[in-house]
């Protein structure tokens, strides 16, 4: 299979489309801000619509509501159609979805395109269950680390899986103050951990994802000055930096 027919786009926050022929998967695709506005403010610009025609799939990190837009789920959730870690299964049936459960490392053929999920960490514990989505397609292997914590993982999925030509990583190392949460320390990855995660994984190229769009002190404040540090950080370890917008296509070397 060739590489010149796989496309790759940022969506808002950490949406991720990817297409394949006639295949589209989406990962975290986001396009309700509403629900988010009590803890992270409104968002700094509008939320492009998501494109869902026929032959849509979807990859759900975890269920905060960032990450997990049900309206829009539940838009293309054909049989089949929406993946999930196992644990976050009950949950969505329960929301009237018919997700196809998988467990770490297990992978899946979605069309022309093998999804596995693996370990990830979310700040808030374990009752908040989030996996990372390796894809492979076109010759091509990227991964989606979701919104997680820096963790001990990244060497045994490189090991397992890598290496990859791409990693999509969260940068905005929110300090999270709500619901009883008061960190004074970053929950998720700043954009040097997000560079260090990359290497770790054996990744030739890193996207950010998770950052620009929402900024709420004191509960939910993003890092100051993310581009410019992605870039120092990828130039001091050798990774190529992507930065673009909302919409924008992801080229890959």
């Amino acid at each position: 299979m060739t590489t010149d027919t796989l496309h790759l786009r940022r969506l808002a926050w950490a949406g991720v489309e990817i297409r394949l022929d006639d295949t589209r998967l989406l990962i975290d695709p986001l396009e309700h801000a509403e629900p988010l506005a009590p803890v992270m403010g409104r968002p700094r610009q509008p939320l492009p619509p998501v494109d869902t025609p026929a032959g849509t799939h979807a990859l759900i990190t975890h269920l905060h509501p960032d990450h997990y837009d049900h309206d829009l789920i539940a838009r293309i959730a054909a049989p089949g159609t929406i993946g999930c870690h196992t644990p976050v299964a009950p949950a969505l049936r329960e929301a009237g979805l018919d997700p196809v459960p998988q467990e770490i490392d297990q992978p899946r053929r979605i069309g022309p395109f093998t999804a596995t999920p693996v370990p990830s960490l979310d700040w808030r514990g374990h009752d908040s269950d989030q996996v990372a989505w390796i894809v492979e397609g076109g010759g091509r292997r990227i991964i989606h680390c979701g919104d997680t914590m820096w963790h001990g993982d990244w060497w045994r999925i490189a090991r397992d899986h890598g290496p990859f030509d791409l990693a999509f990583v969260p940068v905005n190392g929110v300090i999270a103050r709500f619901e009883g949460y008061d960190a004074t320390v970053p929950v998720t990855m700043t954009p040097e951990h997000a560079i260090e995660a990359a290497v770790a994984l054996g990744a030739t190229s890193a996207c950010a994802i998770h950052h620009g769009l929402f900024h709420n002190p004191p509960t939910y404040t993003e890092q100051p000055d993310i581009e410019r540090r992605f870039r120092l950080a990828a130039e001091a370890r050798g990774i190529m930096p992507v930065l673009v917008p909302d919409g924008a296509l992801v080229l890959l070397g």
